[in-house]
């Protein structure tokens, strides 16, 4: 299908959200650059192959195309433009967002498997919640560990430990990145996309 939706987080920051319903067929009638078409020819799930793909219709959605889009040596996507970047996918969903600002963006589907993992990344409790509300919330806070993670220039950090999430609430949250290399305050913003937790971090002020 076209474009699913748009979110508007500022007046620099821009989701773009596809819902992928189109057969691989239909997702390959978009330009690739040859390093793209041979990524792709490598990939054995359609579902991955979809999620690329639909990347592609992304960016053909505004004005922009696979040569406009690169890599860094530790996978952290560029534009040639200058602008910031995040990418996602996940099953029926695929997002990117473009900003000013350092940026990073996850979409995840709720599942009951983020409470055999939620030890990798939070030792927050159930509490009050019901079973739907705290698989929500886990998958808002491990989507917004790995919305900040993307922001990192180099990667290569521990979720539970380097990046911290708090004063959370059903839209937001506030974040920090704490490495060697770099200190990072983070506003977190939260969507519900169907039955998908959608998470992007921008960076606020970074600390001295």
């Amino acid at each position: 299908m076209p474009l699913f939706k748009t979110i508007q987080i500022n007046s620099t920051t821009t989701i773009f959200i596809w819902k992928i319903s189109e057969s691989i067929d239909v997702l390959r009638n978009i330009y690739l650059a040859k390093n793209s078409l041979d990524r792709v020819s490598t990939m054995k799930s359609v579902q991955h192959q979809k999620g690329f793909l639909s990347i592609r219709h992304l960016l053909k959605h505004i004005n922009l195309n696979d040569d406009d889009l690169y890599y860094n040596e530790f996978g952290k996507p560029l534009l040639k433009n200058h602008q910031n970047i995040s990418i996602t996918h996940s099953f029926d969903f695929s997002a990117i967002v473009i900003s000013d600002e350092m940026i990073g963006i996850d979409i995840e589907k709720n599942r009951d498997k983020i409470k055999v993992i939620k030890h990798r990344f939070t030792d927050i409790a159930q509490n009050d919640l019901s079973d739907d509300e705290y698989i929500k919330q886990l998958t808002f806070i491990w989507g917004g560990k790995e919305a900040m993670f993307k922001i990192h220039p180099c990667g290569g950090m521990n979720f539970k430990n380097d990046l911290m999430i708090d004063k959370i609430n059903p839209t937001n949250a506030k974040g920090f990145i704490n490495t060697p290399e770099l200190k990072q305050n983070c506003d977190i913003y939260f969507f519900q996309i169907e039955n998908y937790s959608l998470a992007i971090a921008t960076t606020t002020h970074e600390l001295s």
